[in-house]
């Protein structure tokens, strides 16, 4: 195998290349007003609860989804991508029209609409990737979005801080519209020939439930599912600790954006790297390590120590992507493509809700039991998460039987 960089090796690729910028751009836009947002209800109102409201109203989409998903398998995927992107910046200038506290409604009305739009977005990304970019490379392109995307929340929300600070939300809200509209010129730019999707069969609740039901039996992707969604649960749970872990340090508050950008850094690292590692590894082998390096850090962040706590955030942001990289490359290359927009959406869902049920999970105890305790147990038990990958797969034919055209597509 000739060793090249990954990053050289996608970017050589002209529809890899075109999809990360579009990622890249658009995420910028987004991490921008995500933290815009917040602050922007808060000075509104002078109500903590009203200003997390925002990330509520943008997550909640992902709720339904496997249902959100089945639209990605409806239509053609890059008309679709074009089409959301495009609403998107309709959209959001629409935010201008919030400048006082009875306006409130309409700013959680446009972010919810925009969760369910990325919703629909991410599904057709996916789908529209695993047939316009060489099956060898999905990986390295998995862990460079991963790369992108953790990039943009280091330096995005500073800047969309700063053009609030400045200018408004209103701004902001016009500088994320202009990021779509540059995606979308990106997404335009993709080589592709889609066929038309042919006339479901099924109704839209049967047709939903398909993406779940092919997870579920399929024998490579159901344990790297199982095993990312445990993971995320205990993430979440540390998650809940770090202004416990701060305060244990000695710190402000504000010391938690120190531990995030490690822990950023490492996700950015892990993404670059990706490609290479799952090629060496395989998904399964690739997972497990994640699993057992972020097991092991969030253990040790229990020991009251700045340099250790830098390092374990470094080493979470290292091992915590791994086993998600594995579950999405997985699901493009063992889905067939009329269903993958239903089972990466599907996939999505069972991956980041734990989350958010770890999340709950550990702000109801970290005050009862304390954050070391807490944080030694979850690293000691997130091992189970490995469990569902030590057994080894049946020899089945693979269910990514995707037609030539598919697997190579025309220009």
């Amino acid at each position: 195998m000739t060793r090249t960089w990954t990053g050289a090796r996608v970017l050589r690729d002209r529809n890899a290349g075109l999809y990360l910028a579009g990622v890249l751009v658009s995420g910028l836009g987004t991490s921008a007003l995500w933290l815009a947002a917040g602050v922007w209800v808060k000075e509104l109102t002078g109500s903590d609860g009203l200003a997390a409201l925002c990330l509520l109203a943008m997550w909640a989409p992902t709720l339904i989804a496997p249902a959100l998903g089945t639209i990605a398998d409806r239509v053609r995927r890059k008309p679709l991508l074009i089409a959301v992107n495009l609403a998107l910046a309709v959209l959001l200038p629409a935010l201008c029209a919030v400048g006082s506290r009875d306006r409130l409604w309409l700013l959680y009305a446009v972010l919810f609409l925009y969760g369910a739009a990325g919703v629909v977005h991410d599904a057709a990304e996916s789908a529209l990737m695993a047939t316009a970019v060489d099956g060898s490379l999905l990986g390295d392109v998995n862990g460079l979005r991963m790369t992108a995307t953790e990039g943009t929340k280091l330096l995005a929300p500073l800047a969309g801080a700063g053009l609030y600070a400045a200018y408004g939300g209103p701004a902001v809200a016009l500088l994320d519209a202009a990021t779509f509209v540059i995606a979308t010129a990106l997404y335009a730019g993709l080589r592709v020939r889609e066929s038309r999707p042919e006339r479901p069969t099924a109704g839209w609740r049967a047709g939903t439930a398909e993406g779940a039901r092919h997870l579920w039996a399929h024998p490579r992707l159901r344990p790297l599912v199982l095993a990312g969604g445990i993971t995320m649960l205990a993430a979440g749970v540390n998650g809940a600790m770090v202004y416990a872990v701060v305060d244990g340090l000695g710190h402000s508050p504000a010391y938690a954006g120190v531990l995030a950008a490690v822990q950023g850094a490492g996700s950015v690292a892990v993404g670059a790297l990706s490609g290479s590692a799952l090629r060496r590894l395989g998904e399964r082998r690739f997972a497990a390590c994640g699993i057992a390096l972020t097991a092991a850090a969030v253990a040790l962040r229990a020991i009251p120590s700045d340099p250790v706590a830098l390092v374990c955030g470094a080493a979470i942001g290292l091992g915590l992507p791994c086993v998600l990289i594995a579950a999405y490359t997985a699901v493009q290359r063992e889905t067939p493509g009329p269903l993958l927009g239903r089972a990466a959406a599907t996939a999505g869902t069972l991956l980041y809700a734990p989350n958010a049920i770890g999340l709950a999970v550990g702000a109801a105890v970290v005050e009862a039991i304390g954050h070391r305790v807490v944080l030694v147990v979850v690293g000691l038990l997130l091992p189970v998460a490995v469990t569902p990958l030590l057994h080894r797969p049946t020899r089945a034919s693979r269910t990514a039987s995707r037609s030539p055209s598919d697997a190579n597509p025309t220009w």
